[in-house]
């Protein structure tokens, strides 16, 4: 997010200023337009804070740097102010670079945690990592956060004004790690949920990246056999007025269907594309895949359950077992980056708790995102007055469940790409088959020209596409042994 500083008069000409944070310059005029209802003022004047750079002299010396602020003016008044001859100030040229890597990300918070607990100052941290760090984003996020942090500003604040950079979740148990006894743990904690997303990303990428790549090369391969290679060939039967077998009939009948509804095929495409586009980018869309997600086979209990390991995993590093717990519930529900799983905590859990008073175990078991092993254990923990605890076995639990079982989705995924490809390339092996013992009645040996011809044309296809499928599973065998 970025400051803004806006300036108003209210009905009896008195003027008035303050300062927002917000994502842009429409947000920021909402912002002030609710503002503006309760305290009832006109907005004259909307700045928003950027980076300038600037020359300056003073003597012999020549200075030249970069400084955020909210007009030309005010960085030109401040130069002035200390005796030097400004001899330029110009806006810098920002470039939008988007979020910083996840693992220079997860360095940040891993190192910080390292520091912190070596009793090292917070903002002596903060300095030494931006030093450090390479990537431009980050850099000035942390430069940003630590000169916040200096003038007094609140730690949660200032953190989640870097949201869109450093990810909401970790913003915010960032900004309420400085308030707490335990920043390290609390870093130490991030650092673990941040490590543990990536590696269950890169293993998901791993799972199902090249089996889809793999299939749908095959896809794209086969179409282009059968409306193309095929026809071309088997026309030449009928050319000659050879009867065609039942399967290249068939097949040739199947390449002419294709061929002629081409348009068809084409608008399915695109509208697939844009319904599957607007389906991830409509929340509602985005909730219902997410709540399918968790039942899909095979990958659906891992995603259910690496969603209820992260939950515990915040909810331990969080909770305090005071009344406060309704914030930590809803942040760790966040966290899980699954909507379903967030929308059904914050429409049914929490209202129970609030409003008609149930427990912590009751609550979670109505909202109906978590398995019968997590309910025991909170039953259990609630009993015993062990929550936080409970939570970290949980967590724990389910992290060393998830890994064993993640290696053998990956197994099963390769095992049905290969079984997918070995049934493609059998079927088009018979059809291709079928066509070379074909026999004219009237010219003694034309089938054993064609044959020759079936050999030349589809004996390329067959071997390049061999080569994709061996480079796959090579390609797949050296991701497993890393």
């Amino acid at each position: 997010m970025a400051d803004f500083r806006f300036q108003g008069i209210v009905p009896s000409g008195k003027i008035i200023q303050g300062t927002i944070s917000a994502n842009n310059t429409t947000a920021a005029k909402k912002k002030i337009l609710e503002l503006s209802k309760g305290r009832s003022f006109r907005l004259e004047k909307l700045e928003k804070r950027v980076a300038y750079v600037y020359k300056a002299q003073k003597g012999e010396k020549v200075i030249e740097g970069e400084q955020k602020a909210f007009s030309k003016a005010e960085v030109k008044n401040a130069l002035t102010s200390m005796g030097y001859k400004v001899t330029y100030v110009r806006k810098k040229l920002q470039l939008n670079l988007g979020k910083p890597p996840a693992a220079d990300l997860i360095t940040f918070v891993r190192l910080s945690a390292d520091l912190l607990r070596e009793k090292l100052p917070f903002n002596e941290v903060l300095n030494l990592l931006s030093n450090d760090i390479e990537n431009k984003v980050l850099k000035e996020t942390l430069k940003d956060i630590n000169a916040d942090l200096r003038k007094g500003a609140e730690s949660e604040r200032v953190f989640l004004k870097h949201e869109h950079i450093l990810g909401k979740f970790t913003a915010k148990m960032l900004g309420l790690a400085s308030k707490s006894g335990a920043m390290a743990e609390m870093y130490d904690s991030t650092a673990k949920f941040l490590e543990r997303r990536m590696e269950f990303k890169k293993s998901m990428k791993s799972a199902m990246l090249m089996p889809m790549i793999t299939l749908v090369l095959l896809i794209l391969a086969t179409i282009f056999y059968v409306a193309y290679i095929f026809p071309e060939t088997a026309r030449m039967f009928l050319k000659y007025g050879i009867e065609l077998p039942p399967m290249t009939e068939a097949t040739l009948e199947l390449s002419d269907w294709m061929v002629g509804n081409i348009i068809f095929f084409i608008l399915a495409i695109i509208g697939a594309g844009i319904g599957v586009f607007i389906l991830f980018t409509n929340e509602k869309g985005k909730m219902w895949v997410d709540k399918v997600s968790m039942h899909i086979p095979v990958l659906g209990s891992l995603i259910h359950k690496t969603a209820i390991e992260v939950f515990c995993r915040v909810f331990y590093s969080l909770y305090s077992g005071s009344g406060e717990n309704i914030d930590v519930i809803k942040t760790a529900a966040e966290a899980t980056g699954n909507s379903y799983f967030e929308n059904q905590i914050r429409t049914i859990t929490i209202p129970m708790m609030l409003k008609h008073g149930k427990g912590l175990h009751e609550s979670f078991e109505a909202s109906g995102v978590f398995t019968k092993t997590a309910l025991s254990r909170f039953h259990a923990g609630a009993e015993t007055g062990m929550v936080r605890e409970t939570s970290l076995q949980l967590a724990n639990y389910y992290e060393r469940e998830t890994t064993y079982k993640l290696k053998s989705v990956v197994d099963f995924m390769q095992l049905w790409v290969a079984m997918i490809i070995m049934i493609v390339m059998t079927a088009i092996t018979i059809v291709s088959s079928e066509t070379a013992v074909i026999k004219p009645k009237s010219a003694p040996g034309m089938g054993d020209l064609w044959y020759l011809h079936m050999l030349v044309v589809t004996g390329p296809f067959i071997h390049i596409l061999k080569r994709v499928i061996h480079g796959c599973r090579s390609f797949l065998a050296g991701t497993e042994n890393r």
